[in-house]
């Protein structure tokens, strides 16, 4: 009987060493879809929450936050392309002075967290994009302003077409001496649309 319970002694100790730890859970709370001005080099400083099994917050586990080595992406202080910190009493991890590099398209911010032998990991997609001075990405999008203008010459312009088609053909009609139109931009402002 003793070596029975010898045997089974053993077998509990090595079902206990062979036990995977439970996960760590990354909760993306900043950051996830953000919009990096690359032109005034301004981003969203990326921010989790590590939670055990229980969705507990964990104060001190160590997070690393690692950024593309190429392509679109950014530093941290140092130009670094990792930031290791640990977690608040929230469970909170901040990726303090994350900055974007200039080249423009969607990246990954790959982030592991590790707690007694416990880990976890996510990640946080961005974006690095030319970001307009009224916060609208460039290329391509205009502004009200710019496009009512444009409606107005292209206006004048249909407008000056007919009236030549329909009486610039008769001989008898009188000179004409056009009126020229004038259109002029005002002052720029930077604010909410209307």
């Amino acid at each position: 009987m003793r070596g029975v319970s010898a045997f089974l002694a053993i077998c509990l100790w090595a079902s206990a060493q062979n036990q995977v730890a439970p996960m760590l859970n990354l909760i993306v709370v900043e950051g996830d879809g953000a919009i990096n001005n690359i032109r005034q080099r301004t981003a969203r400083e990326p921010i989790v929450q590590v939670q055990d099994e229980n969705h507990k917050p964990i104060a001190g586990a160590i997070v690393t936050f690692t950024l593309p080595e190429r392509g679109a992406g950014g530093t941290f202080a140092n130009s670094a392309h990792t930031l290791t910190v640990t977690t608040d009493q929230q469970g909170q991890a901040v990726a303090r002075g994350f900055r974007p590099n200039a080249v423009r398209g969607q990246f990954q911010i790959r982030v592991n967290a590790n707690y007694q032998g416990r880990t976890g990991n996510t990640t946080i997609r961005q974006t690095n994009a030319l970001v307009g001075a009224a916060g609208a990405a460039a290329g391509g999008v205009l502004s009200a302003k710019l496009i009512a203008i444009l409606a107005v010459v292209g206006a004048a312009a249909v407008g000056g077409a007919v009236y030549a088609t329909h009486n610039g053909g008769s001989s008898s009609a009188a000179a004409i001496t056009p009126n020229p139109t004038t259109v002029t931009a005002g002052s720029g402002t930077v604010g909410p649309p209307r």
